[in-house]
C-alpha cells in the first residue's frame, strides 16, 4: 500500500502527470464538441428527412 501511495505522490509532483491532465481534458472537451455536432446535424438531418417525406405525400 505505501508503495502506491509513494506512486501516486510521484505521479502528482511529476510535470509529466500535469501534461496528461491537461491533454486528457482537452481531448474530452474536443470529443464532446464532436458528439454535441454530431447531435445536431442528426436533428437536422431528422427534420429534412420529414420535410422531404411530407412534400413526397409518404
Amino acid at each position: 500500500m505505501k508503495k502506491l501511495i509513494n506512486l501516486a505522490q510521484t505521479f502528482r509532483d511529476s510535470e509529466k502527470g500535469a501534461a496528461m491532465i491537461e491533454y486528457s481534458i482537452l481531448i474530452g472537451l474536443i470529443a464532446a464538441a464532436v458528439i454535441a455536432t454530431i447531435a445536431a446535424i442528426a436533428v437536422w438531418i431528422t427534420s429534412r428527412w420529414g420535410a422531404l417525406q411530407t412534400a413526397l405525400g409518404a
